[in-house]
């Protein structure tokens, strides 16, 4: 099976294009639309697209990227069990929301701390071809994944930046269509940003809403 995802599936702008690859842009994409609209579908769809691009990523000796794509799917996991309808009727699941100022703190201390030891790692111990971006991909990742399951309105920003970095990486190891899907996946990470923002205007606007007397 994995033999077969790391087979050429196509030939585009001069580079073979594995089935790992061309799966996981298509449930990439899925995953992320439906992550704009609050679906819980974007989680089990997330997961089958962690395990596509774990084989792309090894293929591509992105060992960061890689190891990313296992914290995906844990994360995942924890995403689709906060997000899904029993959660909600259990504890009221996830309301789209900001960030809090401890949040930021905890979340920037972890950043700091996991990039530095991350770029140390892979520069001293693998072949990685950037270790620094690498590095910063798979942290920004985990934050902004993290960021989703608890509906973070910011975590889209964050989105943002990933998408940002990844396009030029991917495109120095000759994974086009993915840096393709990946610029358009800045464009869905807008749309995302745009609507959970008003969600949340229109959440306030409930609250203060005032109550009619009889």
């Amino acid at each position: 099976m994995i033999h077969w995802l790391s087979s050429t599936a196509l030939h585009l702008f001069g580079a073979d294009v594995s089935w790992a690859e061309v799966l996981g842009d298509l449930t990439g994409a899925a995953s992320v639309w439906w992550a704009a609209r609050e679906r819980v579908a974007t989680w089990p769809v997330g997961i089958v697209n962690s395990c596509l691009f774990l084989v792309l990523f090894l293929d591509a000796k992105l060992y960061a990227d890689s190891a990313l794509q296992v914290a995906f799917i844990v994360l995942g996991a924890y995403g689709w069990w906060r997000w899904s309808p029993g959660a909600e009727a259990r504890d009221g699941g996830e309301r789209v929301r900001r960030t809090t100022l401890p949040e930021w703190g905890a979340l920037g201390a972890a950043t700091v701390v996991a990039q530095a030891a991350l770029t140390w790692g892979l520069t001293r111990h693998t072949d990685s071809p950037a270790p620094f971006w690498d590095a910063s991909i798979l942290v920004l990742s985990l934050v902004a994944t993290y960021g989703q399951a608890k509906k973070l309105v910011e975590s889209w920003w964050i989105w943002i930046t990933v998408d940002l970095i990844s396009v030029p990486l991917l495109v120095s190891r000759h994974l086009v269509p993915t840096a393709l899907l990946t610029a358009g996946f800045g464009l869905l990470c807008v749309v995302g940003l745009r609507d959970w923002t008003r969600t949340l205007r229109g959440d306030r606007t409930d609250a203060v809403e005032p109550v009619a007397v009889a």
